[in-house]
């Protein structure tokens, strides 16, 4: 039995072990930590026993499907993280070159920040030449932790306000970076009864909606902030994609919510009229989140950097 009360020597700790605590916790499974490492597996496993014995408790615990982390293991794992990626900097400094690195990238997006972003990341890609590929995955939820954790995408893009807000609170496996803001208002067709008026509270809960969900979900942000203030729309039409969003809208006395920024991605902005909400439902913050395990990763960090880019280029 391991004794916790006993104090860390670090000046005796092997160093080593905390390189494959790391690969360990990055791939999910000790076999392929066993690969990355280039050792056998029991090697690797041997190291995790002597790392349990070094700081006196166990950081990992064998279940029918293999090695899963404590709480103490996903507690420690950012800290060993970000000092081994500085270690690793200060002595053997990796480059990344986009002409002649070839990799893939897999980022999921709504359809409508793909169509706002995608044709500026295929010019920043095409104008130095690089040998990028772009994947756009559906983005089906706004909680992406999944598709990171398990390594479905290499970076999420969108308005995910709990996980940002969890993120904010506690040390955790995923990275965030604000890419812009923008702000929701009411969409309807141009020759809408409502498009010249003021919308007020009254008028628009009395209107028939579509609703845009990724998940399907009933309850969007728009229904939570009318919830406190007691009171509720009608939603006729639930939808997942902009794109048909905006569709419906222009042949429909629908009245639909979007992120401003969003509306050109409906392919009808012309026949489209917006009006402010009569309420404020918080602003939209479009986020870029990836796991720890891609934070230094240099291929990476120039993907992040191209997204700025785009963001920041002219419309």
């Amino acid at each position: 039995m391991l004794n916790r009360s006993l104090p860390i020597n670090f000046r005796t700790l092997d160093l080593n072990l905390l390189r494959v605590f790391d690969a360990v916790m990055a791939e999910g499974n000790l076999t392929r930590a066993s690969n990355v490492l280039a050792l056998t597996q029991p090697a690797a496993s041997h190291a995790l026993k002597r790392l349990h014995e070094s700081l006196g408790e166990t950081l990992f615990v064998r279940t029918a499907s293999g090695l899963k982390p404590t709480p103490r293991a996903e507690a420690l794992w950012p800290r060993v993280r970000r000092s081994l990626a500085t270690l690793q900097r200060a002595l053997a400094p990796e480059h990344f070159d986009p002409r002649t690195d070839a990799v893939n990238y897999r980022i999921a997006m709504a359809d409508a920040t793909a169509a706002l972003l995608a044709p500026w990341l295929v010019r920043a890609i095409e104008s130095v030449q690089a040998a990028a590929n772009l994947r756009v995955l559906p983005l089906t939820t706004r909680d992406p932790r999944k598709l990171l954790e398990q390594g479905t995408a290499d970076l999420a893009v969108g308005h995910f306000p709990d996980l940002i807000a969890a993120l904010l609170t506690q040390e955790d496996t995923l990275r965030h970076e604000r890419l812009y803001d923008t702000r929701y208002v009411c969409v309807m067709r141009r020759d809408h009864p409502l498009a010249r008026k003021k919308l007020t509270l009254e008028t628009f809960c009395a209107a028939h909606h579509l609703q845009v969900s990724f998940s399907g979900r009933s309850l969007s942000l728009i229904d939570r902030a009318l919830a406190d203030m007691g009171r509720r729309r009608r939603i006729v039409l639930t939808v997942n994609q902009f794109f048909t969003a905006g569709r419906v809208v222009t042949q429909s006395d629908l009245l639909t919510v979007l992120p401003l920024s969003f509306l050109a991605a409906t392919g009808r902005p012309g026949e489209l009229a917006t009006r402010e909400l009569p309420f404020d439902p918080g602003a939209v913050h479009v986020e870029m989140v990836w796991h720890l395990r891609r934070d230094d990763d240099p291929a990476h960090l120039w993907l992040r950097e191209v997204l700025h880019s785009a963001v920041q280029a002219p419309a």
